[in-house]
């Protein structure tokens, strides 16, 4: 019998655990609030399908049987039956809490409570339920289906069999994990994105160099694929705000601070790639 697990969030992450999950085997439930979110998570899990096939890394069958075992809803109690339960939704500790809460109540005793956010201690999040110990962080990077990392994360009170639960999910869907053993705002990967795009901005914003220079010096002196202010426009300016804002709520330590340009950059809605200008114009 296929695992089940349900994704609660269609945006970008979530749509993209749900791809990687079904072409690895799992039965997935996907859900969120709305038909309209519901159908372009949909359609972007079946456009990455068929650039894979295209691309003649994926089965065009293999595609099809994958994408028949996701099925979409509006309906949180569909997660009921779940072996596993992953919220990607946006990074606001209310929304989460309320999910968890919900949740709490609706799955089966022996279920994985899992979070895929960035930046927001677990331990917080599972204080809405009252089994903590099935709460853990599952960290997916984006695109899911392209990187390769998860971060696991372990909660004050999360069970050594919830985590190993979880590694052994995030391993079944082709990820390598590294484990975060201190439950600290931001854990390891967000934490040093943070610091590096906040400094990086800081340099940007009063002059030092330009947003391509600042870049250049990374890729070129630091081996990184990818600039930090790159990184942040691909990933999304208002995402890498709000998760270093959650790290400085957390810890009060300035170099997470999000710098006044960054915040005036959200407030004008240029938030990176999606909006079509960030740090650089696409």
């Amino acid at each position: 019998m296929a695992k089940k697990l349900a994704v609660i969030g269609a945006g970008l992450m979530g749509s993209g655990i749900a791809q990687v999950s079904a072409q690895a085997g799992y039965d997935v439930v996907l859900r969120d609030v709305t038909d309209e979110a519901l159908a372009r998570g949909k359609s972007g899990i079946e456009a990455s399908y068929a650039k894979f096939v295209g691309k003649g890394k994926l089965a065009a069958e293999e595609a099809e049987q994958a994408l028949a075992r996701i099925t979409t809803t509006t309906d949180l109690d569909a997660a009921a039956d779940a072996d596993i339960v992953v919220e990607a939704v946006f990074e606001k500790i209310e929304v989460k809490q309320e999910i968890f809460r919900a949740l709490d109540g609706l799955v089966k005793d022996d279920t994985v409570l899992a979070s895929n956010t960035s930046a927001i201690p677990i331990t917080k999040i599972a204080a809405a339920t009252r089994r903590p110990e099935r709460v853990v962080g599952v960290h997916f990077f984006s695109p899911v289906p392209m990187m390769q990392l998860v971060e696991l994360v372990r909660g004050y009170k999360t069970s050594d069999e919830t985590l190993a639960r979880a590694r052994a999910f995030a391993e079944e869907v082709g990820k390598t994990c590294i484990v975060v053993n201190r439950d600290v705002a931001g854990f390891v990967t967000t934490r040093l994105i943070s610091a590096l795009v906040v400094e990086a901005t800081k340099l940007y914003e009063s002059g030092v160099a330009s947003a391509e220079d600042i870049d250049i010096a990374c890729k070129l002196g630091f081996g990184h694929a990818m600039g930090p202010l790159a990184t942040a426009d691909l990933t999304g300016v208002d995402i890498l705000m709000h998760a270093t804002g959650n790290i400085y709520a957390e810890c009060q330590d300035e170099k997470f601070a999000p710098p006044e340009v960054m915040r005036r950059m959200v407030d004008a809605g240029d938030l990176g790639r999606k909006s079509g200008q960030g740090f650089y114009r696409y």
